[in-house]
């Protein structure tokens, strides 16, 4: 008469490669439990609490890179507008000397 097993069927097998070390380890765990190999493996990855390692790749380093400078040249941006604001306010209307630069920046 063949077993009767009260579990869901299960189709889709999963394989991995060790070193013997790691062999030794995993069979020796599996004698403790006194459960099959297969049991093991599910009842590790249902129980196991995975940390993700993030690394930034290359593509992402430019990026920060790229905003940082960014960022650099807004800073010199905002410190240059924070000048001529200053001129305005203590000089009231700008000479026309000032006046062409302004414009020739804002053309650029």
């Amino acid at each position: 008469m063949p077993k009767k097993y009260n579990t869901p069927k299960r189709k889709i097998v999963v394989k991995t490669r060790m070193t013997d070390e790691e062999y030794a380890d995993f069979t020796e765990r599996v004698k403790l439990c006194g459960i099959s190999q297969s049991e093991f493996i599910r009842q590790a990855i249902e129980n196991a609490v995975i940390k993700p390692i993030i690394t930034v790749s290359p593509v992402n380093e430019k990026l920060l890179s790229a905003v940082g400078q960014l960022i650099a040249q807004l800073g010199k941006i905002g410190g240059n507008l924070n000048q001529i604001t200053r001129y305005l306010n203590e000089h009231g209307m700008p000479n026309n000397a000032l006046s062409s630069e302004v414009r020739s920046a804002i053309a650029n």
